[in-house]
């Protein structure tokens, strides 16, 4: 069963439907021993920053999530959920993310000719053998819907980038800890295999 947090963000059902549309058992829930029977979790979302972490603290939330994270259980970051797992945004100043992964969270610059928030189709240039992208072709175009962009601290941890007015890490993986700032759940048959990736892993496989 693939557990899917639910801290009041947008677009958690259309991680739910697409998980439904492979065949997987899905629950939406709040509730720490809801979640912490998942053999997954997946963190979705879309909006602020600073709110997404307060919905997480009022929820408590936060401490589920690192336990979870510490006992191994595979764990996805979507969007907002990739921004969430790091260590602090320019959307939201002085407020902490959840630190699980060593990066900082900056607006994409302005550029002319290119319109934030960035929405639509972009390709990704795939590196460090990332797992959720086995059988991914190289240059395979994702959707994406974000104003603010991941720069990660850790270069080995990025396995797929794109290009929209400054290099964009789109996608890190860390022991069992992954995330897309792309939105796999809207990306066609490529993302559909992305998310098959990441269901198909196991504890065994940390």
């Amino acid at each position: 069963m693939i557990g899917i947090i639910d801290y009041d963000a947008g677009n958690i059902k259309s991680v739910e439907k697409a998980l439904h549309f492979l065949g997987y058992e899905t629950v939406v829930s709040r509730e720490a021993e809801v979640l912490e029977k998942a053999d997954k979790v997946i963190l979705p979302g879309v909006g602020s920053f600073g709110q997404a972490m307060e919905n997480l603290h009022t929820y408590g939330l936060v401490s589920v999530i690192q336990d979870m994270i510490n006992r191994g259980t595979p764990f996805l970051g979507i969007c907002l959920g990739l921004q969430l797992l790091f260590e602090s945004s320019e959307e939201s100043p002085g407020v902490e993310g959840l630190g699980i992964l060593k990066g900082e969270i900056l607006r994409i610059p302005s550029c002319p000719g290119l319109k934030i928030p960035h929405m639509g189709w972009n390709s990704l240039h795939l590196k460090n053998d990332g797992r959720l992208f086995a059988d991914i072709p190289e240059q395979s175009y994702v959707y994406f819907v974000h104003s603010y962009y991941l720069k990660a601290r850790e270069p080995e941890i990025v396995k797929a980038e794109t290009t929209y007015s400054t290099t964009i890490h789109a996608s890190v993986e860390k022991d069992n800890v992954f995330a897309c700032q792309f939105h796999p759940e809207k990306s066609g048959r490529l993302g559909l295999k992305i998310l098959e990736n990441f269901a198909a892993l196991g504890k065994e496989d940390f």
